[in-house]
């Protein structure tokens, strides 16, 4: 059976993998998205990796490593659980189930982070950022981009005469950079602790920003709504109450998160990536500099891994004064910010009040008008009684007295008025009406 005009035979190249490096000094091309744009406005090499989707389905991650670089890549569950050494369950995290809430997890060798619009895996030597596209996900990565190009500089060391100016360790392949004292360390976070300084710092600014755009919307329309009660007014509160409980629980998971981890200093020790990454690197060192005719050192060694053995680098492992500083700022800054919407909430509820009174007294002085017109109808009725009662065709001398009639008339007029002054005087005695 022959094969049509439009058969192609796919050539096994189209099959593999492809790379892709964009200088920096090139034009970005066209089909580049704004964020390929700004990178290479920005200065640096982007590498864009395309890997054939898997059967569960890959999905788009921008890797960071230490000295900013970035690379675009299409991985899957398995590569991703492989790359950072994650269980399977972390990963539903970053999925969309769980997008609405926040959390900030330390594993053996990554964490995982899940701040709003930001979700990460951030190891001791690379960040997987995903769906790097999202327009409220572009701060972040730009920043983060030239926040670790202008901060961390990798240090290269030489031969090993030179450990006066700069201690290293070697494990037989590439030499370990160890800063010289621990003041080295104070005035620089490690890798990770950037990558999650950054990540508050943009969702930090996000959510104050919306909640500066929600005082600024606010006053204006409750103002309105106390001047005038209309439909209109009513509907814009009705809007703003909900924005109110949305960005309200938005600031609130990640305050919350943030105090959960400043409560636990054992999680706050956990999340030292570096710290536990020169260790294990430093313990392999020692092992592989031991000699195997030495049993003991090696169990000593051994017994070393939980303890700390970089102690003259990053200092004792219960030292989370680093990162416990970090969020504690930020946590002072969250809280600030649900005041604030505490605050928009608690005049919206003062104003509610202002309404409900204003409702209130219309409604009594309706009440007052429709007690005055009963009590009118109640003294007419009395004289449309006497004028019945007269109008009948019934035998009476009355009816043969001579300008008897207009004197009737007025002075049941008269009665009547006097009866409907002597109830209002009593319904103002007993406080049924007001002054």
């Amino acid at each position: 059976m022959g094969k049509g005009p439009f058969f192609f035979r796919r050539s096994a190249s189209r099959r593999r993998q492809r790379k892709i490096v964009i200088p920096s000094e090139s034009p970005p091309p066209p089909h580049l998205s704004p964020l390929g744009s700004a990178m290479i406005a920005g200065g640096g090499a982007i590498s864009i990796t395309k890997v054939k989707k898997k059967a569960g389905g890959a999905r788009l991650w921008m890797r960071f490593d230490r000295t900013g670089r970035t690379e675009l890549v299409e991985l899957d569950k398995n590569a991703i659980i492989r790359h950072a050494a994650i269980p399977a369950r972390d990963l539903r995290i970053l999925g969309p189930v769980f997008s609405q809430s926040s959390h900030i997890l330390a594993r053996e060798k990554a964490m995982v982070v899940n701040l709003e619009f930001i979700k990460a895996i951030v190891t001791a030597e690379d960040v997987l950022l995903l769906d790097p596209l999202r327009r409220e996900v572009l701060p972040f990565v730009e920043h983060l981009r030239q926040q670790l190009r202008h901060k961390y500089q990798p240090k290269l060391s030489g031969p090993a005469g030179e450990q006066e100016s700069e201690m290293q360790v070697s494990d037989g392949r590439q030499w370990l950079p160890v800063p010289e004292s621990t003041e080295g360390l104070q005035s620089e976070l490690p890798f990770e602790f950037q990558v999650l300084e950054i990540a508050l710092e943009v969702v930090c600014t996000s959510l104050e920003s919306s909640v500066e755009d929600l005082e600024r919307d606010a006053y204006p329309v409750l103002d309105d709504l106390a001047r005038n009660v209309s439909t209109k007014n009513l509907e814009h509160v009705r809007s703003l109450k909900s924005n109110v409980t949305r960005l309200l629980a938005q600031v609130q998971k990640v305050r919350d998160e943030i105090e959960h981890l400043l409560d636990d200093n054992e999680d706050m020790a956990q999340l030292y990536l570096t710290r536990k990454w020169l260790q294990n690197q430093q313990l392999d060192a020692h092992v592989g500099a031991t000699p195997s005719n030495h049993p003991a050192s090696i169990r000593q060694i051994g017994s070393k891994r939980s303890g700390s053995l970089v102690n003259f680098t990053f200092g004792e492992e219960n030292d989370v004064e680093d990162l416990e500083m970090l969020l504690e700022a930020y946590f002072m800054q969250l809280d600030g910010s649900r005041n604030k919407i505490l605050s928009v909430r608690e005049y919206i509820d003062d104003t509610e009040d202002y309404v409900n009174i204003q409702l209130d007294n219309h409604r009594n002085e309706l009440i007052q008008l429709q007690l005055t017109l009963i009590i009118a109808s109640f003294a007419i009725s009395i004289e449309n009684l006497l004028a019945g009662t007269f109008g009948m065709n019934i035998p009476c001398s009355l009816y043969e007295v001579q300008g008897l009639f207009w004197p009737f008339v007025w002075t049941t007029n008269a009665g009547s008025l006097i009866l409907f002054l002597l109830i209002m005087a009593y319904a103002r005695s007993i406080k049924l009406l007001g002054p």
